[in-house]
């Protein structure tokens, strides 16, 4: 009696009129969701049941993939159910029928049950069908032909079609012509502006590629890289001398299309990273990388996918290619852009990587992706810098013109300016942000390259006031194998007559010491004092990196005050954050450890300090910050930690982040690698007589 009267009211409907089959059917398919009561599921079975062979195409279209949620949850609960929702099903799979149009109904239904099946199996007894399907004369073509013209095969079909545990059977379904028949779904459904069938169909592309060499093999020789270049409206025969059409540079990004945009991306990735020979579409896919991540108004999360799939021997290409960047008109919710001057596609690297995205425009915020695009652009220009001849040829690019008088200045590029920047009262994010991509680029060039490091040497910034407007729309950044430095206007010098003319080095020191006085206000806050010992860590890491087995840097930061900055540190304990005095105790000892050329500061002289400041404590300071999470959780590719980073926070309740979803960056891994190998050489070090030789090894 209460299954007559559950379906009475269903077809009652609430407001007791009579409705309609397609109406009815569609309230009853409402009812076999999960998170209706089983009665409930139950007595619509029932009545769909009833209503199966009579509206057979209705009940398929609203209803067929509830039944089979169904057989699939519920069976096992309650078989009543389990055989009614067969029986329904069978029902609607039946081909008998005298109507053409009812039985092609069937055999559509019959289709969509067999991919459920077929998963069913797959998950229950994988091996012995993938044992079967081996031997089956007509196996794959059988799977293969579910595809055509039914794009629910693919929603519903999608890990029956992966067998991601099977590279033969992978093998099998790509010469049987799988991937044009996905793709032959990817642009039937409209190109990456389609939903859920053509994720699906990629995610179906991406598995039969990832762990499949053969596979990856075919598809390049096949015509459907280029498609995967049309697809994201790049033209895959560009010439390298024409320009990037702004219909790629500014396209409209909806969520779907992004997360297509992105399984597009990896196959590119993949078959770029794949062995095998040539693949014609090479020097298509890397401009589409790097137009897309640096001169389009892709998600920022998709300019990241292109810079960490961006080949590293392709690095070299960047100075030849010619970008035209775009910046979003302010206020216009991404509607209008700007066309920005022509750039280098290196010049376009790294004035992403000083300003941020768009030149800075949300620099401040912080966020991840924005963050993320940043330091993973880092790893580009770490692969641009090939060897010690490239390094050298950068560094001596910042060195005064030669043939001048011995004041001249080094010439004012964005690299150089970035480590340069002041501290300010009180500090700008964005230009804190900057001066620590500065270092680390800086660090990358001066590590592990003594001919460098005595290039740098001889760096004399000039007194600078802010940077040019015309500097900064890109092509600033020189290469001295591109040609002259780019003239522009010069910056306003201050006088300098008394002093004389100040290395990067010691200005380097010199803006430690203010880091330092800027950290001891006492009425500076939380996130000041935050800020405050993010720039104190990025000028003690560079310098740690820089004085590493490099005597005369070690004379002339001693001589320009170091030591007694280090010791001042030192002597004042820090409750509050245990990094910054590890990191001095660590540059102190990389100072006593290469302080081994003739000077008023010698290492008999520095021996009784660090006798008095106690090497047992020195070591100890140290060794605490392994244990920080700021250098603990810095890996190869995860050098953008959350704000705050767990650890000094829980001393200072009092910091908050200034955004949601905020980030910070503390140390890069190059430094965090740096670190751990050369901290038990310098604690070792820091105890040893004056008069012993030095225990570097090297690193």
């Amino acid at each position: 009696m209460e299954f007559f009267q559950q379906t009475y009211t269903a077809l009652r409907g609430p407001t007791g009129a009579q409705q309609s089959p397609s109406d009815t059917i569609t309230r009853l398919s409402d009812r076999l969701s999960p998170a209706t009561l089983l009665a409930d599921r139950r007595a619509a079975v029932l009545s769909l049941k009833g209503l199966a062979r009579a509206h057979k195409q209705l009940v398929g279209a609203h209803a067929l993939t509830g039944l089979l949620g169904i057989i699939q949850n519920d069976a096992d609960v309650d078989p009543d159910i389990g055989l009614s929702a067969i029986e329904t099903v069978t029902i609607l799979c039946d081909t008998s029928d005298a109507s053409y149009t009812q039985r092609d109904f069937g055999l559509e239904h019959t289709d969509k049950f067999a991919c459920v099946l077929l998963i069913s199996i797959l998950q229950n007894r994988p091996q012995q069908v993938q044992a079967y399907f081996l031997k089956a004369p007509v196996g794959p073509a059988t799977v293969i032909s579910l595809l055509e013209g039914n794009k629910d095969i693919v929603d519903r079909g999608e890990r029956s079609i992966m067998l991601p545990s099977s590279t033969e059977i992978q093998k099998i379904f790509a010469f049987d012509g799988i991937f044009e028949k996905l793709f032959s779904v990817v642009t039937r459904e409209g190109g990456l502006e389609g939903q859920s069938v053509v994720t699906n169909a990629l995610k179906c592309v991406d598995t039969l590629l990832r762990f499949n060499t053969s596979n990856q093999s075919y598809f390049r020789e096949t015509t459907l890289p280029s498609l995967l270049c049309s697809l994201l409206f790049f033209n895959p025969n560009l010439e390298p001398d024409q320009t990037v059409p702004q219909e790629f540079a500014l396209q409209f990004w909806s969520e779907d299309k992004a997360i297509n945009a992105g399984l597009i991306l990896e196959a590119i990735g993949l078959l770029l990273g794949s062995k095998g020979a040539g693949l014609r579409e090479g020097y298509a896919f890397t401009r589409l990388l790097i137009e897309t991540a640096l001169a389009s108004n892709a998600p920022t999360w998709l300019k990241v996918k292109c810079l960490r799939l961006f080949p590293p021997a392709a690095a070299p290409l960047l100075p030849d290619l010619t970008l035209t960047p775009y910046m979003p008109v302010p206020d216009t919710n991404g509607e209008e852009w700007d066309r920005l001057e022509a750039a280098t596609g290196i010049d376009a690297l790294l004035e992403l990587i000083m300003q941020g995205e768009y030149i800075g425009q949300d620099a401040v915020r912080r966020q991840k992706d924005s963050v993320d695009l940043r330091a993973t652009a880092v790893g580009v220009f770490e692969h641009f810098l090939g060897d010690d001849r490239m390094k050298e040829a950068i560094v001596a690019g910042m060195l005064p013109p030669e043939k001048t008088e011995p004041s001249a200045h080094s010439p004012v590029t964005p690299l150089l300016f970035g480590l340069v920047i002041p501290p300010s009262s009180p500090l700008d994010r964005a230009n804190v942000s900057s001066v620590q991509f500065a270092a680390v680029l800086f660090a990358h060039l001066l590590r592990h390259a003594p001919n460098c490091k005595s290039l740098a040497r001889k760096i004399v910034p000039p007194p600078l006031t802010p940077l040019p407007a015309s500097l900064t729309a890109g092509g600033t950044f020189f290469v001295p194998a591109d040609g002259d430095p780019p003239h522009g206007p010069e910056p306003v010098p201050k006088d300098d007559t008394e002093d004389g003319p100040q290395s990067l080095l010691a200005l380097l020191t010199e803006h430690l010491t203010l880091a330092f006085l800027q950290r001891s206000r006492a009425e500076l806050a939380p996130r000041e004092a935050r800020e405050a010992d993010r720039i104190i860590c990025v000028y003690l890491s560079l310098l740690a990196q820089w004085l590493w087995e490099d005597p005369h840097a070690v004379r002339e930061f001693l001589e320009a005050g170091g030591l007694g900055v280090l010791v001042d540190q030192l002597n004042q304990p820090s409750e509050i954050d245990v990094v910054v005095p590890g990191l001095c105790a660590f540059l102190l000892g990389v100072c006593y450890e290469f302080n081994r050329e003739p000077g008023e500061v010698t290492r008999a002289t520095m021996h009784p300090i660090i006798t008095r400041l106690g090497a047992d404590v020195l070591v100890g300071r140290m060794n605490r910050v392994r244990e920080d999470e700021r250098i603990k959780v810095v890996g190869p590719d995860s050098w953008v930690l959350p704000c705050p980073t767990p650890g000094p926070q829980v001393l200072d309740p009092a910091f908050t982040p200034m955004y949601d979803g905020e980030t910070e960056i503390w140390f890069d891994w190059a430094f965090v690698d740096f670190w751990k190998a050369n901290n038990h050489t310098i604690q070792r070090g820091i105890v040893a007589d004056p008069d012993s030789a030095s225990s570097s090894t090297g690193t």
